[in-house]
């Protein structure tokens, strides 16, 4: 099976995101990532939504391939934001071994990103048994404070 590729309204929909967050106005538990292009070093952002899962802050791209992921793999560091709050951030990418817990954990703590997942064809119920299934297909990142 040939993997997802996103909906045409996601990048005008980010784009609304992140203007909403430069106006200081919180969008739930969305925040921006912010690092730098891994050819041009131009900075860029995209709205996610991590969670917390063993004391540690994590995110998960929502389809496999995602130019953010390759990015934010290239930077290896970012800056997070939320409103007008920001924070500079180490980011970890996990093995697949090592992502299996944490997209058990997404399936419960993200609806979102379930309902993001589920509309696009990746899980058909959005369970955690489905999304650990997506283990090595879905980029998960650690984000350590810096």
């Amino acid at each position: 099976m040939a993997d997802p590729r996103p909906p045409r309204w996601l990048k005008p929909m980010n784009k609304v995101m992140m203007a909403v967050q430069r106006l200081g106005i919180r969008t739930g538990p969305a925040m921006v990532l912010t690092v730098p292009g891994r050819k041009t070093g131009v900075p860029r952002s995209t709205p996610m939504t991590p969670f917390v899962h063993d004391g540690g802050l994590y995110t998960v791209a929502g389809y496999p391939g995602a130019d953010w992921a390759a990015n934010a793999r290239a930077a290896g560091a970012g800056t997070l934001s939320q409103g007008r709050r920001s924070r500079r951030v180490t980011i970890v990418e996990l093995t697949p071994e090592q992502s299996r817990p944490v997209l058990r954990s997404f399936a419960v703590k993200v609806p979102v990103g379930v309902g993001f997942a589920k509309r696009s064809g990746l899980v058909i119920d959005g369970t955690p048994d489905e999304f650990e299934a997506l283990a090595g297909r879905l980029t998960v990142f650690r984000l350590d404070p810096a």
